[in-house]
């Protein structure tokens, strides 16, 4: 190699290693917490919001706080209990050990899982997730690989026709709706029923076009025997996906369902961590997987559930029936993996964060502040503060049985 040949390379690789090193510095600058910092977690505040909504704060004596949703739907007060029980535990601990404390908060339960305990634990997860981005600067996306994509698909609820011209006309493309009826879901449905559900069905895809991707959820309120009719009935119209059509707690009728139909079928928000996931990868029950980030495990669990889904070629459409953190911890998920397919959302913010999430030609764009990406409007959530949400009470108007929510 020529003299002038190696001053070359050395210059360029001088000048590389110059630029690199202003970016490190310049990265540095924005976090407002060195990696060697003093960083302790103060104190745990949880709120009820409207409409049916628990909020966390995790405090730190550097002024950082995370935010999370630790609920479970009709829940809300025994959540917030399970999170002051675990509140000892986190008191004076550096918030940046996010795994070490999921294992720890988990594991030392004993009695391990269920939906109160795995819920709180995953809005504990979040916050801690929360504050770590923000305690570097950067986006909790960027802790768990960068960006895989550079905007998030989110879908919209509706009902009628109507509805979806609506949802539409607001920039969303990809919509979810329920099984139409007269009456409750019964053990075995007539002809009608079935053809009733299935024509409301195609009134949906003549309004929204074939362009428009549209799931529809049994809500896990469908029989077997039943929702094998209706999926069949269905299948002309080609939704997007058919979630619980059946009661999650057994993977097996879910799996022999899946096998009857070439629709994907979807299950998970009623799924709680890698170990109930890998029955349902295992088995062959669903396609989709729908982990609730504020039920299964929080962005940690959540992270390697979908890593599992995707050795299977499933892929992953976080449930949220609830709040905007649990949307923007959605959003950091979604942003970081490869296996995404739409994210659930019914509320874009407005009203409970300072800059609501914005919907155009049916994305997201990413986030880019630091941590989930967003602030609490707090002047906005005081007039939401409190509710006593309680999940309906259904019965059969014919002879007062209990029906399935």
């Amino acid at each position: 190699m020529s003299i002038e040949r190696r001053s070359f390379l050395a210059s360029a690789f001088a000048s590389f290693t110059a630029l690199e090193a202003s970016a490190q510095q310049r990265a540095g600058s924005n976090a407002p917490i060195s990696p060697k910092d003093n960083l302790k977690i103060t104190r745990l505040e949880t709120f009820l919001v409207k409409p049916r909504w628990l909020f966390l704060k995790v405090h730190t004596n550097a002024g950082i706080v995370g935010l999370g949703e630790p609920i479970t739907e009709g829940r809300a007060l025994t959540c917030a209990e399970a999170i002051k029980e675990i509140e000892p535990y986190l008191i004076g601990k550096d918030p940046r050990r996010v795994a070490h404390h999921w294992q720890a908060i988990y594991r030392h339960a004993f009695y391990r899982g269920g939906p109160i305990l795995t819920s709180a634990l995953s809005g504990i997860d979040i916050a801690l997730w929360d504050i770590k981005g923000k305690a570097l600067g950067v986006p909790v996306y960027e802790l768990l690989g960068g960006p895989t994509r550079e905007r998030v698909r989110v879908y919209a609820h509706i009902g009628t026709p109507e509805d979806i011209k609506k949802r539409m006309a607001e920039g969303f493309t990809a919509f979810k709706t329920g099984p139409a009826r007269k009456k409750p879901a019964h053990y075995i449905e007539s002809p009608a029923a079935v053809g009733y559900a299935a024509e409301k069905f195609a009134e949906l895809r003549r309004a929204g076009g074939n362009d428009a991707d549209i799931g529809i959820d049994f809500h896990g309120a469908i029989s077997p025997a039943t929702a094998k009719l209706l999926i069949k009935a269905l299948e002309p119209y080609q939704p997007m996906f058919i979630e619980e059509p059946c009661q999650a707690q057994n993977h097996d009728v879910m799996a022999e369902i899946a096998r009857g139909t070439h629709l994907p079928i979807a299950t998970g928000e009623r799924v709680f961590t890698k170990w109930g996931f890998r029955e349902v990868l295992e088995k062959k029950a669903a396609v989709v997987l729908q982990p609730d980030i504020c039920h299964a495990g929080g962005i940690t669990e959540v992270r390697l559930i979908a890593g599992m889904a995707e050795a299977y070629y499933a892929s992953i459409a976080p449930h949220n029936p609830l709040g905007p953190i649990n949307l923007a911890a959605g959003v950091q998920m979604a942003a970081s993996i490869p296996n995404f397919l739409c994210q659930e959302q019914v509320s874009l913010g407005e009203g409970y964060i300072k800059k609501p999430f914005t919907v155009r030609e049916g994305y997201l764009d990413l986030p880019t502040g630091p941590g989930l990406g967003i602030e609490l409007d707090e002047e906005a959530l005081a007039s939401k503060i409190n509710h006593d949400w309680k999940n309906p009470e259904s019965y059969d108007a014919d002879d007062g049985s209990v029906v399935d929510w």
